[in-house]
């Protein structure tokens, strides 16, 4: 049996019952083998008859999902890198030496969340053949439970900000457990707009990010002139329209 299905197979068993909510977003092999082939095609170097990709990925998890991994994690490693040899097959991607998986833990990422840094490394053999990227980069974060993705740099930084939501030159502070936007006098952020639902959406808070969510509202959720079919991570500056009321989330 293949180790994403068995080591399903064996989360499943431990999650179920009195856990499955706390283990509802735990990280999944296949969710990482979609996201690995994912940086490998964003990370491409072109010479004049090939084009490379990366053959080093460092996969972070959380101190939980790192745990429950331990005792696969040797064979995991084998079974993602022939994906990603096999990927590369598929694509006529040139890669320097077969790919190489290393897990690491990031105390900074939550149960359900993974990062992955691509690097492309020199072969010894062919010194001159392709530049090198390098020590540095982009460490991607997603989530199994929401599919974002954001650089683990950016989630850093937002770890102690405090999030607002600007209407009119009036500042609103999103409390920790977030807030719920609409014209019933039961929500956090109440406005006064006919066009507004009245629980209409909500702002929470999603690993060290900020997320909004729309409530079944009947006129949606704008955010920089798009509306969201689903949850959507907020950045700040960002132009958030709800009914006919334009707010803009900061972060300070």
């Amino acid at each position: 049996m293949s180790v994403f299905k068995s080591l399903e197979s064996k989360i499943a068993g431990l999650v179920e019952g009195t856990f499955s909510r706390a283990f509802r977003s735990e990280v999944r092999p296949v969710e990482i083998a979609r996201k690995l082939a994912r940086e490998m095609e964003e990370h491409k170097s072109l010479s004049v008859s090939r084009v490379y990709v990366p053959n080093e990925y460092a996969v972070y998890l959380s101190p939980a999902d790192r745990e429950r991994f331990a005792d696969l994690e040797g064979e995991l490693v084998q079974e993602l890198g022939g994906y990603l040899l096999e990927h590369a097959r598929r694509e006529r991607f040139a890669l320097m030496s077969r790919p190489l998986i290393e897990f690491r833990t990031d105390d900074r990422l939550r149960l359900g969340e993974f990062g992955i840094q691509a690097r492309l490394v020199k072969s010894a053999a062919e010194p001159a053949a392709v530049p090198s990227q390098g020590e540095s980069g982009h460490t991607m974060v997603y989530s199994a439970a929401e599919r974002l993705q954001e650089p683990l740099e950016e989630r850093a930084r937002q770890r102690a900000s405090t999030a607002l939501l600007v209407t009119d030159g009036k500042r609103m502070v999103v409390g920790p457990a977030g807030a719920t936007i609409g014209r019933s006098r039961d929500c956090d952020v109440v406005l006064g707009d006919a066009n507004v639902s009245r629980k209409h959406a909500e702002v929470r808070p999603r690993g060290d990010g900020w997320m909004i969510h729309d409530l079944g509202s009947t006129n949606g959720v704008t955010v920089n002139g798009t509306r969201i079919e689903q949850a959507q991570l907020l950045r700040s500056g960002d132009r958030v329209e709800i009914g006919t009321t334009l707010l803009t989330f900061e972060l300070e």
